[in-house]
């Protein structure tokens, strides 16, 4: 016989597949005791480079509790972003897939929103939060508990049905559901491809990520110049970088998604090397207006840029 909080979380995946979500899991809102060393000394390592804002709220990022008082149910979510469409100049500077169309942020947050009004129409008076990369939660260690996955070398979090290029959110929530069994296997084996395969050697180790070598780091949270020792080393990326994702072979599991908002933008994918180096401020508005591009800024964008070109 089901009980409400089996009923609950049935009703909750289902309005979750509904709104396009290929993945939800639920695990109990608790203190996160495994992941509270490693943080600590990834910090220590200052692996988090200028991204001062991950040394912020350590306590918060460890504990749900303390996000939102009461907290019960950590439910994870996961939305497909992978495409097979591409830059077709293969010269031009790169653009991670992520980036091809509307903001993350906004699209998920709508959903995460639908979702929780979803809850609170159907089950009553539930108080919650919303998140969507933007407040301390750790997201790949609560979709590993909620059954998701697990994290690869790369330190993504990889599904066994759909490999890695999918964005991960939670709604945490002061409702009591039935939980799932955390992910337990690792399916990376001896393979260590992602590792070989990064041109700033910012997988430091195995499952363990030096977020100031990291490509992607470099081109959006780095503020400041980047070091003369990347010099060469950046594989043309300008914004973001997919070669550790590529490479893993979990991704030939990748199927292309279905949302609309990621469309790529207008004339993105059809930008020549040329009119991507030589990118105005008035082109960059246009054609990354709604995109995660425009966390750069004109500026940064034309930083990466710049450096690249000193490499040439």
């Amino acid at each position: 016989m089901a009980t409400k909080s089996s009923s609950y979380a049935a009703m909750i995946k289902a309005e979750a597949t509904r709104l396009g979500f290929f993945q939800c899991g639920i695990a109990r809102a608790a203190f996160l005791e495994e992941e509270a060393p490693r943080l600590e000394n990834w910090l220590k390592q200052n692996a988090h480079g200028e991204m001062a804002y991950m040394e912020n709220h350590f306590d918060k990022r460890l504990d749900p509790r303390l996000l939102v008082p009461g907290a019960r149910s950590v439910i994870s979510l996961a939305l497909n972003y992978y495409t097979d469409q591409k830059q077709e100049d293969p010269e031009a500077p790169k653009i991670s897939k992520y980036a091809f169309g509307t903001d993350y942020h906004t699209v998920i947050k709508e959903k995460l929103f639908a979702l929780l009004d979803f809850i609170r129409q159907n089950i009553g008076d539930v108080d919650g939060r919303a998140f969507v990369d933007s407040a301390p939660v750790m997201d790949k260690a609560w979709a590993k508990r909620a059954g998701l996955g697990w994290q690869g070398k790369n330190s993504n979090l990889i599904s066994q049905k759909k490999g890695s290029f999918f964005f991960l959110a939670e709604l945490i929530i002061d409702l009591e559901l039935d939980y799932d069994e955390a992910f337990q296997n690792d399916h990376c084996g001896s393979c260590t491809r992602c590792i070989d395969a990064c041109p700033t050697d910012a997988i430091a180790q195995p499952y363990v990520v030096d977020g100031s070598r990291c490509i992607s780091y470099l081109t959006i949270e780095l503020k400041n110049e980047i070091p003369a020792a990347f010099k060469g080393k950046m594989d043309n990326w300008v914004f973001g970088c997919d070669i550790c994702q590529d490479v893993c072979p979990w991704n030939r599991f990748s199927t292309v998604h279905q949302e609309q908002a990621f469309r790529p933008a207008d004339g993105l994918l059809n930008m020549s090397r040329e009119q991507i180096s030589e990118i105005t401020e008035d082109v960059f508005r246009k054609v990354f207006k709604g995109s995660a591009v425009k966390r750069t800024k004109f500026s940064g964008l034309q930083r990466n840029i710049d450096f690249l070109r000193e490499t040439d």
